[in-house]
C-alpha cells in the first residue's frame, strides 16, 4: 500500500558532492535593501589569502527565518550538550590560530 503524500512535504535532492559539505571558519555577511549575503571562508594558518568558499544570498524574510532556526537549534544543541563557549565577543576575526607559523 503506497503512503499517503503530504501536499506541504517538500522532496528535496541532496547530490553526494553537496552532501560532503565544504568547511568554512568565518562568515561575513553583508545586506542591500532587498537581500542578504553570506560569504563563507576558509582562514587558514600560514596562508596569505583566503578564499570564499560559498556565497549564499537571502531575501530579508529568509535570512531572519535563518536567524530563527539557527537560535532554536543551538538552544537543543546547548541543552544537550552544554552551553558553546565564545560567540558573545565581537574581538575581530579568528585570525590567531595559536602556535608556530609554517616554514619552508
Amino acid at each position: 500500500m503506497e503512503e499517503p503524500i503530504n501536499e506541504n512535504q517538500l522532496n528535496i535532492e541532496l547530490s553526494e558532492e553537496i552532501a560532503e559539505g565544504t568547511y568554512a571558519n568565518l562568515a561575513i555577511i553583508t545586506h542591500s535593501n532587498s537581500e542578504f549575503i553570506i560569504d563563507f571562508v576558509r582562514i587558514m594558518p600560514g596562508t596569505p589569502k583566503s578564499k570564499v568558499k560559498s556565497r549564499i544570498i537571502l531575501t530579508p524574510d529568509h535570512a531572519k527565518r535563518l536567524l530563527h532556526a539557527l537560535e532554536d537549534n543551538i538552544a537543543k544543541f546547548e541543552s544537550a550538550n552544554g552551553t558553546i563557549s565564545g560567540g558573545n565577543s565581537n574581538n575581530g576575526m579568528p585570525f590567531n590560530f595559536g602556535g608556530p607559523t609554517a616554514q619552508a
